[in-house]
C-alpha cells in the first residue's frame, strides 16, 4: 500500500468514526423541523452558496426538515444602485418607497429566492432533493402591517414618528403550505423563502429577513432555528464565545451593553422565536464551512444556544 492508499484508508475510517459519533444528534432531529436564516454574508459567493446547498441537502437526507428564510440587503442595494434609486436607512432598516419596494421585490423574490432554490435542487439531484422558492406571499403565508417606529430629537427630546415606506412586521403565518410540502411522503421538498408579505388591504410589504425566519420557525414549532451571519456567536466581555443562555441572560447582555450593535436584533429575534414556540435559536457563523452540520450533530455545536 503506498502513501496514498494510506491516507485515503485513514481518512475513510475518519469518516466512520465521525457518522458513528453523530448517531445520537442525528436522532435527535430525526424528523424535527431546523428554519435556516441565511444572509447576505455569502450569498453573493457561488462555491459558498453551493456548499451551503449542499449541507441542506444532507440536512433533508439525514431527516431533518430544514427551512429556509433568506435575505438580500445587498443584492438589493446593488439592484438599486444600477437602476439609479437612492435608498436611505434609519436605524439599520432601509427606508422603502414603491420604487424601491419594486426593486426589492424583484430581487428578493425573484433574482435570490430562484438561485437557493436552483443551487439546493442541483445539490439534491441524485435524490431527488427539490428546492421550492416562495415568498410570504403565497398562499396567504405571510400577513404583516405596516413598521411603526419612533426617534427621539436630539435637541427637544422630543418623540416623532418616522416613515420607513413599505416595510412591514409579521402579525400572523399560515404554515400549510409549508408544513404539506415538508411532510410530503413521496418527494423531498426544501422550502426557501423570501421575506415579503401582504398587509389585510393587500399592500405589499418588505420585512426583515432575521423577523421573518423567527415568526415561520414558531408557526411550525420547530426543534431549532439557525441564525447564519458573520460572526461566530455572541461573545462576553472578554471576547470569548458564549455557548448558551437563557432568555434572562440574553435580555441582561443587552441591557449591559455586553451585546451591542447588530448583534442587539439578533437577540431579540432569537429570543422572539423561543417565546413564540421554537424549542432554541442558535447564532453562528455562516461564513464557516459546514457550521450547521457541526451544530446540529457535534456535542458542542458551532455557536450560541439560546433556549427558555
Amino acid at each position: 500500500m503506498d502513501e496514498n492508499e494510506r491516507q485515503s484508508e485513514e481518512r475513510g475510517w475518519a469518516t466512520a468514526k465521525t457518522l458513528a459519533e453523530a448517531l445520537p444528534y442525528i436522532q435527535i432531529y430525526d424528523r424535527e423541523t431546523v428554519v435556516i436564516k441565511y444572509g447576505g454574508h455569502a450569498m453573493g459567493e457561488t462555491a459558498v452558496a453551493r456548499q451551503f446547498a449542499a449541507d441542506v441537502v444532507l440536512l433533508k437526507l439525514m431527516g431533518v426538515n430544514p427551512v429556509v428564510v433568506h435575505g438580500g440587503g445587498p443584492q438589493i442595494s446593488a439592484m438599486l444602485d444600477k437602476a439609479g434609486v437612492k435608498s436611505s436607512f434609519i436605524d439599520g432598516l432601509r427606508v422603502t418607497d414603491r420604487d424601491t419596494m419594486a426593486v426589492a421585490e424583484m430581487v428578493l423574490s425573484g433574482a435570490v429566492n430562484k438561485e437557493i432554490a436552483h443551487w439546493i435542487s442541483v445539490a439534491g439531484k441524485e435524490a431527488d432533493v427539490r428546492g421550492i422558492g416562495l415568498s410570504g406571499k403565497d398562499a396567504g403565508l405571510l400577513t404583516v402591517e405596516k413598521t411603526t417606529r419612533t426617534k427621539r430629537d436630539p435637541d427637544s427630546l422630543i418623540e416623532h414618528e418616522v416613515d420607513l415606506g413599505f416595510v412591514g412586521e409579521p402579525t400572523k403565518v399560515d404554515p400549510k403550505l409549508i408544513a404539506g410540502l415538508i411532510a410530503s411522503e413521496t418527494d423531498d421538498w426544501v422550502p426557501v423563502i423570501a421575506p415579503i408579505g401582504v398587509a389585510e388591504d393587500g399592500q405589499t410589504y418588505n420585512v426583515n429577513a432575521d423577523t421573518v425566519a423567527g415568526a415561520v420557525a414558531g408557526s411550525l414549532n420547530a426543534k431549532r432555528m439557525l441564525l447564519l451571519t458573520d460572526v461566530k456567536g455572541v461573545l462576553d466581555k472578554n471576547g470569548d464565545i458564549i455557548r448558551q443562555m437563557t432568555l434572562a441572560q440574553a435580555q441582561a447582555l443587552i441591557d449591559d451593553g455586553t451585546a451591542s450593535g447588530g448583534m442587539i436584533p439578533k437577540l431579540e429575534t432569537a429570543m422572539a422565536a423561543v417565546r413564540a414556540g421554537v424549542e432554541a435559536v442558535v447564532i453562528l457563523d455562516g461564513r464557516r464551512p459546514h457550521a450547521m452540520l457541526v451544530e446540529l450533530f457535534t456535542e458542542y455545536g458551532a455557536g450560541t444556544l439560546v433556549k427558555a
